[in-house]
């Protein structure tokens, strides 16, 4: 019974978040209002509070899947790789799934430009950033982070980031998807090479 019950809930939340999405993407996320996402997806307002505490939720839907995989990543590594190495690897075993977060095309572009129309959903990514860093220096030096544990997790943060907003820009100018994808592959490996710069200094 437990199991079924938990199985209706992601199925609800799930619904939600498709329903949201798509008018978000049909009218912007500034738009659409908490009572217009309740009423097309067939439930109650605060039964969409109930599974995201806030609107930018909703279109944000996925940071837990963010920590989940820098956790796993660094955690479950090989015995004898870095850490830096493991999310390295990370990038490109993401790619290979062609996951959202290492892929270029025009739904992924699409969905970034409904996040740059959205002043709220703008700082809300900004957020995720800073708490992805954070929870990074853990992973990379525990509890307790220094300095320079913290300024190797924000550059790999910045390098995804920055790799991830070039290659849309590739995108956005005509370029192919190939070569958007190339663009963030090339900025990843750079940015990279700066952390293990970083790293071996230490």
């Amino acid at each position: 019974m437990g199991d079924l019950r938990e199985s209706k809930k992601r199925e609800t939340r799930q619904r939600i978040s498709d329903v949201a999405t798509g008018l978000f993407f049909a009218r912007g996320f500034d738009a659409v209002t908490i009572d217009e996402i309740a009423a097309a997806a067939s439930v109650s307002k605060p039964t969409v509070f109930n599974y995201f505490a806030r609107k930018e939720d909703l279109f944000l839907d996925r940071d837990d899947d963010v920590k989940r995989l820098l956790r796993e990543a660094v955690g479950e590594r090989p015995e004898r790789q870095s850490p830096i190495d493991a999310l390295r690897r990370l990038v490109d075993s993401l790619g290979e799934q062609k996951h959202p977060f290492a892929r270029i095309d025009s739904q992924t572009v699409g969905w970034w430009r409904v996040v740059a129309g959205s002043p709220s959903l703008k700082a809300r990514v900004h957020e995720i950033g800073d708490e992805a860093t954070e929870g990074l220096a853990s992973l990379l030096a525990g509890p307790k982070p220094d300095g320079r544990a913290r300024l190797v997790a924000g550059m790999i943060v910045l390098t995804w980031r920055t790799a991830y907003g070039e290659a849309i820009r590739v995108f956005e100018r005509g370029g192919s998807v190939k070569k958007a994808n190339a663009e963030f592959i090339a900025l990843i490996d750079r940015g990279f090479a700066a952390v293990h710069g970083l790293a071996a200094s230490g």
